[in-house]
């Protein structure tokens, strides 16, 4: 997966906003102003991308036994609630695509009532 497709992908959700809020370099994606992705663009610069993604602590688990040391405990995030996943040529663009929806719908079953009913209306 390439940046390009990463961004499209996430962008092409419902309610989703892009931000820089940490510093210039670190990419964040939102839903209803509540964070589902995350990535460094320097790491892609770089030719070592990454992004973090929030992952329910069981399958957060599963994911870092099966793809280990590909995928870790979130990298300046709650390791409990969130992975960084290495992205490298091998890995199906459909695979990471499944783990970013996930990751989008694990946000939005947190939102308030209201926000839930903001969402829908949009």
């Amino acid at each position: 997966m390439h940046i390009d497709e990463l961004r499209d992908y996430c962008m092409s959700k419902k309610a989703v906003t892009e931000e820089f809020p940490f510093d210039e370099s670190t990419l964040v994606f939102k839903v209803m102003g509540k964070m589902f992705c995350l990535t460094g663009l320097d790491r892609w610069e770089r030719g070592e991308p990454a992004i973090n993604l929030k992952c329910n602590p069981e399958k957060a688990i599963e994911l870092r036994e099966e793809y280990d040391g590909t995928v870790i405990g979130g990298y300046h995030s709650n390791k409990k609630h969130w992975n960084t996943i290495f992205i490298d040529k091998a890995m199906e663009a459909s695979e990471l695509k499944k783990w970013i929806d996930h990751s989008y719908e694990l946000v939005i079953g947190k939102l308030t009532r209201a926000q839930k009913e903001d969402l829908k209306n949009l």
